[in-house]
């Protein structure tokens, strides 16, 4: 039976899996991280709900990051649309 499987083909497939199976999420999940604001909460924010606390917006080099994480992730995204749809050939 070891002659049927094409050992190769296989691990193609394995490393492309692994890559938009776990790569994919992980990218978007970093850009998310990046894209939250660093710092504490404001002094006079409360946890009661009467008013709402808006983060600090991150830096431009964070902000940056986020977009290409996030903008990877789209441009992945479409890109499989298009295969898809295209008939996958």
């Amino acid at each position: 039976m070891n002659e049927f499987i094409e050992w190769g083909a296989l691990g193609q497939v394995l490393v492309a899996g692994v890559l938009v199976g776990a790569g994919i999420p992980a990218l978007f999940a970093l850009g998310l991280r990046l894209l939250a604001g660093t710092g504490p909460v404001p002094d006079g924010a409360t946890t009661d709900g009467d008013a709402p606390v808006s983060p600090p917006r991150p830096g431009p080099v964070r902000l940056a990051g986020a977009v290409l994480c996030l903008g990877t992730v789209v441009a992945a995204v479409v890109t499989g649309l298009v295969f898809v749809i295209s008939g996958g050939h």
